[in-house]
């Protein structure tokens, strides 16, 4: 995948690859049904829904109270908070960290914000050498890759692949059995573990009530993460507060079924302050790491909905652009709708094309944990870079307006589409109709398109159809 390529070239050329393709369908369509069985056994799912949207948008209206109580609890408990403006605030306080306290083996858990700021990089430049713990990141890393999902990593590889990596790297002989191949990176990672001072986490949710941290995996390497190494830092998103613990379990209820399917995340921690007199593990450090990078902005505009986010992924399965071209072709951390969004409004004008990689079929919305309106909010971007768009598609698009607006018009342009599209007897239109030629016929290389009826239903409705109830 190229990526300063545009974005229509960066999917043409992820669909071209029918084995990450392949790979993609097999592994959404399991997941998107996984969460449907998951969340038909939930009783009263709707009132749940509304009530962890209410939450995250209450928060989101207060976020600065309930991070001033936030910090205050977490201080209070003996953790060491920072404020990270932007993305190089960020890697230079945790390279400072590192580098004042002489650590130079860090262990990660998965974390989206971390591959937000390119933390690795900055680490390995100051000396500190990073090794992820995750077993898709951890294979991400080792075959110099990017992760491709949200949840799943590696959605866009095979079994192949990740045998030729770990044999590659790793030295080890080459397997494609699973339970193998995990047994060789756990071995692998149970040394880093023995060696490592410092640990490095994001976190799923921050309790402003009792300065918690909670960290959902499905690893035992989140908890190895935190409790091994001597330092622990978690690098922390602002809108991942919540008001207080009882707010919890109504978000982790839904949080792992819109994800895995499953009832609950396997390893559920809440990391309440450093090591106390007593504890048996757990750092003699904790600095937790407050990150803006582009938050505060969105907050005070009209998109701050998709704070809200609690990163599950469940976009990603359930579109149908995302489906066939895998999380590289967005080239963000963050892809699928949920990124679509996200990403221009945190990177601006090198993502602005993405609110035009979707098919506004609302399915993002349907799944969403936490109600985002995702279709709204892209049309709302959609509009906002509308003026850099292509002027033959600004004119085309004026036009259809215009004609939509004008009953007569619109109907008289159903009865030249008639003539100028008969039946063939398929009921469908050819792609290769002389008026699907360059440049129209983008409009049926990836879509079915249905042929004009003989008849409109308001010429049906006229002629009696009405009549018949």
């Amino acid at each position: 995948m190229n990526p300063t390529s545009g974005l229509r070239a960066r999917l043409a050329e992820a669909h071209r690859d029918q084995r990450v393709v392949d790979a993609v369908h097999l592994a959404t369509w399991r997941k998107v049904e996984a969460r449907a069985d998951a969340m038909a056994g939930l009783r009263h799912y709707a009132a749940l829904r509304d009530r962890a949207a209410q939450i995250r948008q209450h928060t989101l209206d207060h976020l600065p109270q309930y991070l001033e109580q936030f910090v205050e609890r977490a201080t209070a408990l003996g953790a060491t908070v920072h404020f990270a403006a932007n993305a190089d605030a960020a890697c230079a306080t945790v390279c400072d960290i590192a580098v004042s306290r002489g650590l130079k083996l860090a262990v990660k858990s998965k974390s989206m914000t971390t591959e937000e700021v390119h933390l690795n990089d900055a680490l390995l430049a100051a000396g500190v050498r990073v090794v992820e713990t995750d077993l898709g990141e951890f294979i991400v890393q080792i075959d110099r890759d990017r992760p491709s999902h949200i949840i799943t990593p590696i959605i866009h590889k095979d079994r192949r692949q990740v045998a030729r990596a770990m044999a590659r790297e790793l030295g080890c002989p080459y397997t494609e059995d699973p339970a193998e191949m995990t047994r060789i990176a756990r071995q692998h990672l149970r040394d880093i573990f023995r060696r490592c001072d410092l640990g490095i986490t994001g976190a799923n949710f921050a309790v402003a009530e009792t300065g918690t941290l909670c960290l959902v995996t499905n690893e035992g390497n989140g908890r190895m993460t935190v409790t091994r190494p001597r330092v622990h830092v978690a690098l922390v998103g602002i809108e991942k507060i919540i008001p207080r613990l009882i707010d919890l379990p109504v978000i982790l209820k839904l949080l792992a079924r819109s994800s895995t399917g499953q009832p609950l995340g396997a390893y559920t921690t809440l990391i309440t302050g450093p090591r106390r007199e007593g504890d048996v593990d757990g750092p003699e450090e904790l600095h937790i790491v407050l990150l803006d990078n582009g938050r505060s902005r969105i907050l005070s505009g009209p998109f701050r909905e998709v704070l809200r986010c609690v990163r599950c992924g469940a976009c990603l399965n359930a579109c149908p652009v995302y489906r066939n071209v895998g999380g590289h072709a967005y080239n963000s951390v963050y892809p699928g709708p949920i990124g679509s969004v996200l990403s221009p409004l945190l990177y601006g004008r090198p993502a602005e094309e993405l609110p035009r990689a979707s098919s506004l079929c609302g399915l993002c919305y349907q799944v969403c944990p936490v109600k985002i309106d995702i279709p709204r909010l892209l049309v709302q971007l959609r509009t906002a870079t509308r003026a850099r768009q292509p002027r033959g598609k600004r004119l085309l698009m004026r036009a259809w307006a215009w004609a939509m607006d004008r009953p007569w018009l619109y109907r008289l342009a159903q009865r030249l589409m008639r003539r100028l599209l008969p039946d063939d007897g398929t009921g469908w239109i050819n792609r290769d109709n002389h008026l699907f030629r360059r440049p129209l016929r983008a409009w049926t290389a990836q879509r079915d398109l249905l042929r004009p009826p003989p008849q409109s239903f308001r010429e049906l409705w006229k002629g009696g159809l009405g009549d018949e109830r």
